[in-house]
């Protein structure tokens, strides 16, 4: 089974921790709809509203490995 990217969220004390899923905001910059990510078994927190440029980087190197 290949690797799955996983997202990372900042807690409030300031440390990082792996988050639930991407949020969309971060799908759409890579350009990815919510559809086309389950269909890649990616992870999608709804509940998230940030765009952290790590969880963006981490998704093109993925989405261009594909």
């Amino acid at each position: 089974m290949p690797k799955v990217a996983e997202a990372t969220v900042l807690k409030k004390s300031g440390k990082i921790r792996r988050g639930r899923g991407f949020s969309r905001a971060e799908l759409a910059e890579v350009g990815l709809d919510f559809q086309q990510a389950l269909r890649l078994r990616l992870r999608v927190d709804q509940r998230r509203k940030t765009r952290r440029a790590e969880n963006v980087k981490t998704l093109k190197r993925f989405v261009h490995k594909r």
